[in-house]
C-alpha cells in the first residue's frame, strides 16, 4: 500500500509513525474535536529526531498509553516541525497533526505484541518511545487488525 504523491516535480513516499498520548492529557477524541493540534512537549531525543522527520502528509497511528493502552486513530502530518515554543530550554520540535480517521476496532498493545509479525515494531522493542516510527508492512498489518481502511 505504498502511497506516492507528487508535489510539484517531486515524488514522494509516504512514511508513517505512531504518536503516544495519555488519553486524560490528550486524547484522540479532542483531537477529531480540535481537528488539528501542534504537539508540543516532546523531551526525549529520539522522538524529538521522529518529529523532525516527519514530511507533510505522513501518516501516523494515534495511541493511547496509560489508559486503554491501544491504537484509536489515524492522524496526518499537516505541517513539518518547528520550534516547541513550550520548551523552557533546550532546542525541542513539534508537529502539527490532523485527525484523519478513527479505528473501527481499537487494537490493543497486547494484540500488536501476541502478533510475530509485529515482534520488531518500535513500540514492542522501545516501548517508552513517545514518537516511533512504523513499517509500511506494520502500518498495513494494524489496520488490517483494527478493521480499517484508508
Amino acid at each position: 500500500m505504498l502511497i506516492s504523491t507528487r508535489f510539484g516535480n517531486k515524488s514522494y513516499n509516504m512514511n508513517y509513525w505512531l504518536i503516544k498520548s495519555e488519553p486524560s492529557a490528550y486524547s484522540w477524541e479532542q483531537l477529531v474535536k480540535d481537528k488539528q493540534t501542534f504537539w508540543s512537549g516532546v523531551r526525549n531525543y529520539a522522538a524529538r529526531n521522529n518529529l523532525r522527520a516527519m514530511k507533510k502528509g505522513d501518516l501516523a497511528f494515534f495511541y493511547h498509553s496509560n489508559e486503554g493502552v491501544c491504537i484509536v486513530g489515524i492522524a496526518k502530518v499537516v505541517k513539518e516541525h518547528y520550534p516547541d515554543a513550550t520548551a523552557k530550554e533546550g532546542d525541542w520540535s513539534g508537529v502539527d497533526f490532523a485527525a484523519v480517521k478513527p479505528f473501527k476496532v481499537p487494537v490493543t498493545l497486547e494484540q500488536i505484541k501476541k502478533e510475530p509479525s509485529l515482534k520488531t515494531m518500535e513500540l514492542v522493542r522501545i516501548s517508552r518511545l513517545s514518537v516511533s516510527k512504523v513499517t509500511e508492512k506494520e502500518f498495513e498489518k494494524i489496520l488490517s487488525m483494527g478493521e480499517t481502511k484508508l
